[in-house]
């Protein structure tokens, strides 16, 4: 979302401003799961038509609702609770992102507003071949299981996808089974891993946890801790020493709350509590304050 992705971007890239999440170059859609994702503008097409179904009916479920939105919204913006209201369609609005012909902008308090804009270039399949492969190269070594969960498309769907890129991918054996990978990943998978940040704080739901099923225990083996990490409601985020996750983290309004699955040296606290005072956050003003709960 909007401003988790603000501090997923914080936590790789230097520089970042509590502003860069609106930066002209990044735009907004309901991608994977239908949740809202900050995406490249030039990629919206891939997060959006690379989740349209194939089967006819879905398809034409898709395209019907894209019609209807575009003939009612006739170029205006509105908030999705206005234009879902006019049409009485609610949240179904959202499956007619997969035609790619959306975007909207959601600032985390107030309704998403939604505008149409024009059908891509790229077909369906191609779309969606190139979303395997950004996934892939993000959480590789993966399955087309584990790729259909995370998009929100079925496995068929998810098999093809992966099936069309057979001749750039790789099977490998991991400690939880067999998967694939980009061939072209190979290499930087075999190197050694270049040295960890001291701390980082990744927001809930960021790129480098969100994972599904047997991908957790590889991460977090503790089933314990898998609970307090993955919870059933909103998650919390994680606390980043030295590249492991060692706690997870909650935060209201300027006060920040961490939970340490270990103790943690005096130099490893004062890592957590200088990245802490640096996120980038909108809207808040002075220090940071940390406490600690463990």
């Amino acid at each position: 979302m909007p401003r988790a992705a603000l501090l997923s971007i914080h936590a790789r890239v230097e520089g970042t401003r509590p502003s860069t999440w609106e930066d002209p170059s990044l735009v907004q859609v309901w991608g994977p799961r239908f949740s809202v994702f900050v995406v490249p503008a030039r990629d919206h097409a891939i997060f959006t038509l690379g989740r349209h179904p194939d089967d006819a009916r879905g398809r034409r479920k898709a395209e019907d609702l894209a019609a209807w939105m575009h003939g009612f919204l006739r170029g205006r913006r509105m908030t999705d609770r206005e234009l879902g209201a006019g049409l009485r369609v609610g949240n179904w609005m959202r499956y007619a992102t997969t035609t790619g012909t959306f975007l909207i902008r959601w600032e985390g308090a107030r309704a998403p507003v939604v505008w149409t804009v024009p059908r891509p270039d790229i077909a369906p399949l191609e779309a969606r071949r190139e979303l395997a492969r950004r996934y892939l190269h993000v959480y590789g070594p993966t399955t087309p299981q584990a790729f259909a969960k995370w998009a929100g498309v079925g496995t068929v769907d998810a098999r093809v996808a992966f099936d069309s890129l057979s001749g750039s991918l790789l099977s490998v054996r991991t400690p939880i089974g067999e998967a694939r990978i980009l061939a072209r990943d190979e290499a930087a998978l075999r190197e050694s891993p270049r040295p960890a940040a001291a701390a980082r704080l990744l927001p809930s739901g960021d790129a480098f946890y969100l994972l599904q099923g047997a991908d957790r225990e590889l991460l977090v083996p503790d089933a314990q801790r898998r609970a307090e990490l993955w919870t059933s409601r909103v998650w919390p985020g994680a606390v980043l020493v030295s590249g492991e996750i060692a706690g997870t983290w909650r935060r209201a309004q300027a006060k920040l709350s961490i939970k340490a699955w270990r103790r943690l040296s005096r130099t490893e606290r004062d890592a957590v509590e200088a990245e802490a005072q640096s996120l980038p956050l909108p809207g808040v003003e002075g220090q940071i304050a940390v406490g600690w709960d463990n």
